[in-house]
């Protein structure tokens, strides 16, 4: 439920990546592989029918029970297999054989897992296109606005709120690039027990079809990737994980880049400072006079952790054989985290940029602090010509 990560509870990414929203998507991939054989001839349209409706029966699959019952075989697709071809049997014995037909559990929990990014990731690049809106509204107003700027630390040269905040949608802009060209090529899975594809020419020509071998493979795979509306991979990607590396780097890149804003707000925030503060900060339960930078707390708190999941799904690119033991199941929860923080990280900083408050003449009084030293840099310059560098400075 999000008790101890206020970053992303309540968040429509938190909806979308939750237990019931992974079940939602598993029974998606399943549905979908079920109409792609039949609209290819290899299952009766009755069975995709069939499929489809057992699968809108959520009160059928617990994701609680399921959660228990994976450990069984190490993954949440066994179980709801055998409890979703129950229930189609219950409507027709015939169709339940059609049920996960030819397909292993990794290719229907990756391709669940590309739906679950999908629509995590169509929220985030809404909610990034916001902040980057109102950033540039937040640049033209306040491009001439003087400020100091600051260099480890301390005051160097001048400069304007209204280049930082350009700074500032500059990297939004690059992360929303990065998410969206991601979300673009998010592949559907589908290989079989070794990433061959051999159940479903067996099955096809077991049963002597209408559907020629040849080309069966490809033709499937096109079928299925239209179904879920997700890419069509140019093999299958059981040990060839560069989906998910792909998108781990994004969502860091994408954390890290809202992580500037927030570090600059809070700086900037600071009371002995005070040049920004959120539009509603937060209070205090011991100090009633504070109005704390929740917002862009909880965005840095988001930066520090995605880099750190990132690297577990980087490590899981080294997976043996042509299904791994270990680093495809080392992927799920830190994917998982990784989308639900950034989610959250994009929603917060969509609300705090839209409404930040800018204090030009708290900036132009630090920018007085230094006597006018703080523009040594120009008066060097110009000396320079008279005295000789050393001389200047």
């Amino acid at each position: 439920m999000g008790l101890l990560a206020p970053s992303w509870a309540g968040s429509e990414v938190a909806a979308v990546t939750g237990d019931a929203g992974y079940l939602r998507a598993l029974l998606d991939a399943e549905v979908a592989l079920t109409r792609a054989q039949a609209a290819l001839g290899l299952a009766p349209e009755r069975a995709a029918a069939a499929v489809t409706a057992a699968a809108a029966e959520p009160h059928r699959h617990d994701p609680r029970t399921l959660a228990r019952r994976a450990r069984a075989a190490g993954n949440p697709v066994v179980p709801l297999v055998a409890d979703l071809t129950a229930a189609v049997a219950d409507r027709d014995a015939e169709a339940a054989a059609y049920v996960h037909r030819g397909a292993t559990s990794q290719d229907i929990l990756d391709t669940a897992t590309m739906l679950v990014c999908a629509r995590a990731l169509d929220t985030v690049l809404a909610d990034l296109t916001r902040t980057a809106d109102a950033l540039r509204r937040t640049a033209v107003a306040h491009r001439d606005t003087p400020m100091a700027g600051r260099t480890l630390t301390q005051h160097a040269v001048p400069t304007t709120f209204g280049l930082k905040a350009a700074g500032w949608r500059s990297l939004v802009l690059d992360a929303r690039e990065r998410l969206a060209s991601v979300r673009a090529g998010l592949p559907v899975q589908l290989g079989g027990a070794a990433g061959t594809m051999a159940a479903f020419h067996a099955y096809a020509e077991a049963e002597g079809g209408p559907v020629p071998a040849a080309g069966l493979g490809g033709r499937l795979l096109a079928r299925y990737a239209a179904e879920t509306g997700l890419a069509e991979p140019a093999l299958p990607w059981h040990t060839l994980r560069t989906p998910v590396a792909d998108l781990a780097g994004a969502l860091a890149f994408t954390a890290g880049a809202l992580g500037k804003l927030a570090a600059d707000v809070l700086t900037l925030s600071r009371t002995e400072l005070g040049e920004l503060s959120e539009g509603s900060g937060g209070g205090s339960s011991a100090m009633p006079h504070k109005a704390n930078p929740v917002r862009a707390t909880l965005i840095a708190a988001a930066a520090r952790q995605v880099p750190g999941l990132a690297a577990v799904l980087y490590g899981s690119l080294a997976a043996e054989d042509e299904r791994p033991a270990g680093a495809w199941h080392a992927e799920w929860q830190p994917l998982r985290e990784a989308l639900r923080l950034v989610g959250g990280a994009a929603r917060d900083a969509a609300e705090l940029t839209a409404e930040l408050r800018v204090h030009p003449h708290r900036m132009r009084q630090n920018l007085d602090a230094t006597g006018g030293l703080v523009v040594t840099e120009r008066l060097v310059a110009a000396l320079t010509a008279l005295t000789g560098r050393d001389e200047a400075r």
